[in-house]
C-alpha cells in the first residue's frame, strides 16, 4: 500500500527537524546561552557581594556596640545608690549610714562586755561600721545576681516564643515584668518604666546592665542593640543566646563539682591550726599562752598569721575559676 502525498510528508518532517535544530543550536551559535550564564554569574556575584557587605555591616555594628558598652561600663561611677540598687535594697544612703552606725555601736558594745578592753572594742566598732555593711551589700548583690542568671534563659525563651507568635518585643518584656520571678521581675519592670520615660529599648537594657553587671546581661544588651541598629532575625539571635547561657550554666556546674574536693581540702587545711590551737588551749593553757604573753610569741603568731593568710589566698586563687 503506497503512502499518499509522500513528498508532502517528507517536506513536513524536514521542516520539523530544521526547527528543532534551530532551537537547539541557535543559542549555542549566537552566544545567547553564554550571555545568560554570564548574567547568572554576575547576579550570583552581586548577591554574594551584598551578603558579604551585610555581614561586614553587622560585624561593624557588633564591634561598635561592644565599644559603646565598654565605654559606658568604664565611665559608670559606682555610687552608694548604685550599690544599694545592685543589692536589691530600696534604702536611701542616709538609711544605710544609720544602719552602719547601729551595727558598729552594737558590735563594739558586745565586744567590750566580753573582753573588757576599750581598744578591742574600738577595733570592733570600726569593723562593724565599715566592714560588716560592705560585706552585707556584696553578699546580697552576689545572691541577687545568681538568682537573675538562673531565670534569664527562661525569660529569653519567653521573648523568643512571643516573637515567633507575632508579639512585639515591648509586649514580651511587659509579660516578663508581670509574671517572672524576682529579681528578674523588678529589673524588667524598671526597663519598661525607662521606655515609658522616652528611652529606647537598647538604652533601657543597657541601664539594666548597670544594675546587674554580669556578662549574661551584657550579651543580652548587645543582641538588642545590634537588632535595633542593623536589623536581623531577633528570635534566632535570642534563641542562640539562650542556648549559650544554658551551656555556660552547665559548664559552671561542672567546674564547681570538679573543684569541690580541692575546696574541702583547702577548708580543712585552713581550719586545722585553729582546731589544734583551741584543743591545746583547753588541755594546757599555760603552754600555748606564751604566744600572746611574750614578745617572741607575738612575733611568731603575727608571722604565722601572715603566712597562713597568704596560703589561703593562694589556695583560693587556684580553686576559683571564671566561666
Amino acid at each position: 500500500m503506497s503512502i499518499p502525498n509522500l513528498p508532502l510528508v517528507a517536506g513536513l518532517v524536514a521542516v520539523a527537524a530544521g526547527a528543532v535544530a534551530y532551537v537547539t543550536l541557535m543559542p549555542l551559535l549566537s552566544g545567547e546561552r553564554r550571555a545568560e550564564q554570564r548574567r547568572k554569574s554576575v547576579g550570583q556575584s552581586r548577591s554574594v557581594s551584598a551578603e558579604r557587605a551585610l555581614a561586614s555591616n553587622r560585624r561593624e555594628q557588633v564591634a561598635k556596640s561592644l565599644k559603646e558598652l565598654e565605654a559606658k561600663k568604664d565611665s559608670t561611677k559606682v555610687t552608694l545608690e548604685l550599690k544599694l540598687a545592685r543589692a536589691g535594697l530600696d534604702w536611701t544612703p542616709r538609711k544605710y549610714q544609720v544602719v552602719s552606725v547601729l551595727i558598729a555601736v552594737a558590735l563594739a558594745f558586745g565586744v567590750f562586755l566580753v573582753s573588757d578592753n576599750f581598744y578591742v572594742a574600738l577595733l570592733a566598732m570600726f569593723a562593724g561600721g565599715l566592714g560588716v555593711p560592705v560585706w552585707m551589700l556584696k553578699h546580697l548583690q552576689k545572691r541577687r545576681i545568681a538568682g537573675f542568671i538562673d531565670e534569664l534563659p527562661n525569660a529569653i525563651d519567653v521573648i523568643v516564643r512571643g516573637l515567633k507568635s507575632g508579639i512585639p518585643l515591648g509586649d514580651c518584656l511587659r509579660i516578663i515584668a508581670r509574671e517572672a520571678k524576682e529579681p528578674l521581675k523588678s529589673e524588667f519592670k524598671a526597663a519598661n518604666e525607662a521606655q515609658t520615660l522616652g528611652l529606647s529599648m537598647s538604652e533601657a537594657i543597657q541601664r539594666m546592665y548597670e544594675r546587674v553587671p554580669v556578662t549574661e546581661v551584657n550579651f543580652f544588651a548587645v543582641v538588642i542593640g545590634i537588632q535595633a541598629k542593623a536589623g536581623g532575625n531577633l528570635s534566632e539571635a535570642l534563641g542562640n543566646l539562650s542556648r549559650v547561657l544554658r551551656e555556660r550554666k552547665k559548664m559552671a556546674g561542672k567546674v564547681a563539682a570538679m573543684s569541690m574536693e580541692a575546696k574541702v581540702s583547702a577548708g580543712i587545711i585552713a581550719a586545722l591550726p585553729f582546731v589544734v590551737a583551741s584543743t591545746t588551749y583547753f588541755s594546757n593553757p599555760d603552754y600555748i599562752s606564751l604566744l600572746w604573753t611574750t614578745w617572741i610569741g607575738k612575733v611568731a603568731l603575727a608571722a604565722s598569721g601572715i603566712w597562713m593568710g597568704l596560703g589561703i589566698l593562694m589556695m583560693r586563687k587556684m580553686i576559683n575559676f571564671d566561666v
